[in-house]
């Protein structure tokens, strides 16, 4: 339901979509609680096997390149994970997805640091990263199905978010602690310790999603069967369940996902996102040594930095009257402004205050966009939209930090009129920030008209 069409709407300033933000309660219900504690878990072993990965890689190989082949991984399963999640959906509720995508990351974690081979590891990092990838869109579909009525989503969204991203160092600060215990040089005897806690994670992740009901196709699938059983179930009672319960079996293709129009709105939006990510990730380090002439443990208070932003924004989240692409395309705006002006910085305490409102407003847009996507579009299709989201911001972060790394070693000194002389890493970042101003410049603040359900039982087309 698009806000033109959709009770109570209102107009409000000139270009902005018409759905106001209705109060919300801000608790949220005993199922919800229990999954963020899952992911919350599941991100910390995630993050501390990112690490390591990373570690265990330069240990055995000594190589730069192959540490840069990690984030490879990150961007192949994004291939082949929309194709096989929205096979998988077809069939299965959200809720078995993601029991069966932690189940294939139970073992593969705790398999991959116990053959020293390169092919090994990364096959293995690789089966990590795409179950991943599948297991995220069904856990943000599931999200409104887990709530009730008038449920505060932004609180939702920016709890997953923050136990997704917000455990970066958080997992780095315990990969070290770790190491420490394992003596420090043994850095593989300390992957094989980070990877066994990080199976562990996903058990546990498993634990608390086999506690949740079903979500998704378990309606269809129920309707289906007593049509089957010649319980006197309708076809048209199965379509109106369908309609309800997820993407019919003999449908939803991932290409159907790339035609919603909310989808194709927002998959530009959250591709600079991840990019500027991507681009800061990348070249922090040498940002931060060759330029500001500050520490390794500086940087690693950069990053921290994020953290914090990500999480103040929470509150400015649930503050905020209106939810829509025209609070996203000012937060864009003010995004690129703020990573552009950052690649300048005089010193790190700027840096530093840069990157808490770059992770500040970051966490406002994807949240913002997350609630979007589960607010406008419909159960039938919002798994197939929110795995076209996390497939753009995958690889938004995977491309942009390769390509920002390449574009770092070929490029010298720039000469920029007004500004002077620019490092190669200041100019990748000011070009990231400009990219993230354009992209907003060009994002319409209206939400897109409402479109029948792509592929679909009882759906044209």
């Amino acid at each position: 339901m698009t806000a033109a069409s959709s009770p109570g709407a209102a107009a409000g300033p000139a270009g902005w979509s018409a759905r106001p933000v209705q109060p919300r309660r801000s608790t949220l219900t005993p199922h919800l609680q229990t999954l963020l504690v899952g992911q919350a878990i599941s991100a910390l072993g995630d993050w501390m096997g990112t690490v390591a990965l990373m570690a265990l890689v330069l240990e055995l190989t000594g190589s730069a390149t192959a540490v840069g082949g990690v984030l490879v991984l990150r961007l192949v399963p994004t291939i082949a994970a929309g194709p096989l999640a929205a096979r998988m959906l077809r069939r299965w509720s959200r809720r078995r997805i993601m029991l069966a995508m932690d189940a294939v990351r139970v073992p593969a974690a705790a398999l991959l640091p116990w053959i020293t081979e390169l092919w090994w590891i990364y096959t293995w990092a690789l089966v990590i990263e795409l179950a991943g990838m599948v297991f995220m869109p069904a856990r943000d579909a599931s999200i409104p199905d887990l709530e009730e009525p008038g449920a505060d989503l932004a609180l939702a969204n920016a709890l997953v978010l923050g136990s997704s991203y917000g455990m970066i160092p958080v997992g780095a600060g315990a990969f070290a602690l770790i190491t420490a215990v394992a003596g420090g040089s043994d850095s593989i005897g300390a992957a094989r310790i980070v990877f066994a806690v990080d199976a562990l994670t996903f058990l546990l992740s498993f634990v608390a999603i086999a506690k949740l009901p079903e979500t998704g196709r378990a309606q269809t699938a129920a309707a289906q069967a007593a049509s089957d059983a010649g319980t006197g179930a309708t076809d048209a009672e199965t379509g109106a369940a369908d309609a309800g319960g997820g993407v019919d079996a003999g449908t939803g293709r991932f290409r159907d996902a790339l035609r919603l129009p909310l989808v194709r709105r927002l998959a530009p939006v959250a591709g600079v996102v991840a990019g500027g990510l991507g681009a800061l990730f990348s070249l922090g380090v040498v940002w931060v040594r060759d330029v500001l002439d500050a520490s390794d443990t500086q940087f690693g208070l950069l990053v921290a930095c994020f953290g914090v932003g990500a999480g103040g924004s929470l509150g400015v989240l649930r503050r905020l009257d209106r939810r829509d692409l025209g609070l996203i395309r000012v937060l864009l705006l003010a995004q690129g402004t703020v990573v552009a002006t950052m690649s300048l910085a005089p010193a790190i305490g700027f840096a530093l205050l840069g990157a808490v409102a770059f992770g500040g407003l970051a966490a406002l847009v994807l949240a913002t966009a997350m609630e979007l996507l589960q607010r406008e579009v419909g159960d039938r299709d919002r798994m197939l939209a929110f795995t076209a989201f996390h497939v753009v911001i995958r690889g938004g972060l995977a491309i942009a930090a390769i390509a920002a790394g390449v574009a770092d070693d070929l490029l010298q000194k720039v000469d920029w009129p007004l500004v002077g002389d620019l490092a190669s890493s200041q100019v990748v970042l000011m070009s990231s920030g400009i990219l993230v101003a354009v992209v907003a410049a060009f994002t319409r603040p209206t939400l897109p008209p409402a479109e029948p359900a792509t592929g679909t039982a009882g759906s044209p087309g």
